[in-house]
């Protein structure tokens, strides 16, 4: 019997995306600072001007977060995004290679206090981020810095070897990763919870086609219930996150006030209450620092719905 020629070029493509993230991990991390810079800013800019689905997909999301932006105004966003996005997997590359005091001097974050107080207080922690800037580098100034050990969840990527590296990256980096599929995932965090961990968690896109709708830079979104379900059942303190670039080397972050557990309502009225303060934070950081969202894919329902959109 004939192998079938798709899956054929699906295994192909799927061995050819492993390897080459393997190729990142071994190699950038070996090039001298400023040649990967070079490198992976020049690779962004080669990706723009293709302009894939990918890079008309992000241009079409800005056009909702800067909605008077001109055409040459977005155009000059979605190059600084993919510059951005290209820093991004730059830093996560040589990231494993860098000092405890390497990774302290890269990011400046305001509203730690929030963080530290809520876990000496023994209080669980869920710290919740959109897809901006560097969110491993977030996550390894607290393991490193802040010497705090987190749980995340990370979804399955295809081939399962690449999930793989992505587990190993990120576990050496000092954070537990289970798998978003499954749906053990929510048990294992609410007990990291009770006993009074840190749980970060990625919430600007909902996988899981289960979410909450919210409302986000004026029109309808879906995003995960997760976060705000797992502070009501354990009492953790739930912090938005927002992260972007200033032009230096050095990320800047934000911890914002806590969202708080209405009083009154229903399970579902509650969790839709906590989740549109979830957005209205992101919604600050990414109009703040528009081109460090990376958001490559369909998130408004609106878009989701419209399938001649590009993707």
């Amino acid at each position: 019997m004939s192998e079938d020629p798709d899956h054929g070029r699906s295994g192909l493509r799927d061995r050819l995306t492993d390897g080459l993230y393997g190729l990142g991990w071994t190699a950038v991390k070996k090039l001298p600072e400023p040649a990967a810079r070079t490198l992976f800013r020049t690779l962004a800019d080669q990706v723009w001007k293709r302009r894939g689905k990918g890079v008309l997909r992000l241009e079409s999301n800005l056009a909702r977060v800067v909605p008077d932006a001109s055409p040459a105004r977005l155009a000059e966003l979605s190059r600084a995004g993919m510059r951005s996005y290209m820093r991004y997997w730059m830093e996560s590359f040589r990231l494993p290679t860098w000092s405890p005091e390497r990774i302290k001097a890269s990011i400046d974050v305001t509203g730690a206090h929030r963080l530290t107080d809520g876990l000496d207080a023994g209080r669980g922690v869920i710290l919740a981020l959109p897809h901006l800037a560097n969110w491993d580098l977030a996550g390894a100034w607290v393991t490193t810095d802040l010497k705090v050990p987190f749980t995340t969840v990370a979804e399955r990527l295809k081939p399962e070897t690449l999930y793989d590296r992505f587990v190993a990256y990120r576990e050496g980096l000092g954070m537990e990763v289970l798998p978003h599929s499954g749906g053990a995932a929510f048990g294992t965090l609410a007990r990291r919870l009770r006993a009074g961990g840190l749980v970060c968690l990625v919430a600007d896109r909902d996988l899981s086609a289960s979410g909450v709708e919210v409302t986000f830079f004026g029109d309808t979104a879906r995003m995960p219930a997760g976060p705000a379900l797992l502070a009501q059942q354990t009492g953790a303190l739930l912090l938005p996150v927002t992260l972007g670039y200033d032009g230096t080397p050095v990320m800047k972050g934000r911890i914002h006030e806590p969202v708080e557990v209405p009083d009154a309502g229903t399970r579902a009225q509650r969790t839709s209450s906590m989740t549109q303060a979830l957005a209205d934070a992101f919604a600050v950081g990414i109009a703040d620092h528009p081109e460090d969202w990376h958001m490559l894919q369909r998130l408004w329902l609106a878009d989701l719905e419209t399938r001649e959109d590009p993707r």
